[in-house]
């Protein structure tokens, strides 16, 4: 049983890398997380203490996420939608024909959806309106909007953004 990393979906690659993939052992595996995470300028320790810090819901003091550095220009993207309070771009990792993701420029507390308060209902509308904006732009006829909060909840992120998720049938219940 593989422990790490969790089982990685690897879309883009045709069926026989996907078998390889399989077979690259634990340690092949762990230093090519270490070689990403370099290219990302992280350490094993700012993931560690940023694990511990998104278990114990403080992460709103943390270092720049990559969220920030796309918002900064430090890291490219494919972007979609862009304006003075958020912006919309197309995920590296799709789970969908089409998968975007829309997040707020700042922070402000808003490392997850369970710190939303009062002063953020506007952004949060705001956040939503642009991701059915953008949505209709690319042509879909339905999608899906997704908000993961906190580890458990499948975020891997600790800076607010919603996916959104089209061009194919969407099932219920979702994963």
């Amino acid at each position: 049983m593989t422990i790490w990393p969790p089982n990685v979906r690897i879309p883009y690659l045709p069926y026989a890398w996907s078998e390889a993939w399989k077979k690259v052992s634990v340690l092949g595996k762990l230093l090519l997380a270490f070689y990403i995470m370099s290219l990302l300028h992280l350490s094993i320790f700012s993931l560690t203490s940023s694990l511990f810090q998104a278990g114990a819901g403080l992460r709103d003091d943390a270092p720049a996420t990559i969220f920030d550095k796309i918002i900064a220009k430090e890291i490219p993207a494919d972007v979609l939608y862009e304006d003075d309070k958020c912006l919309a771009f197309r995920d590296i990792n799709p789970a969908a024909p089409t998968h975007f993701l829309v997040i707020p420029k700042q922070r402000e507390g808003l490392t997850q959806l369970r710190n939303a308060t009062e002063d953020h209902v506007g952004l949060l509308g705001h956040l939503m309106l642009v991701a059915g904006r953008v949505a209709k732009e690319q042509g879909l006829e339905g999608f899906r909007v997704v908000v993961n909060d906190g580890a458990q909840g499948g975020q891997e992120v600790f800076h607010l953004h919603l996916h959104v998720l089209g061009g194919r049938q969407m099932s219920w219940p979702p994963g």
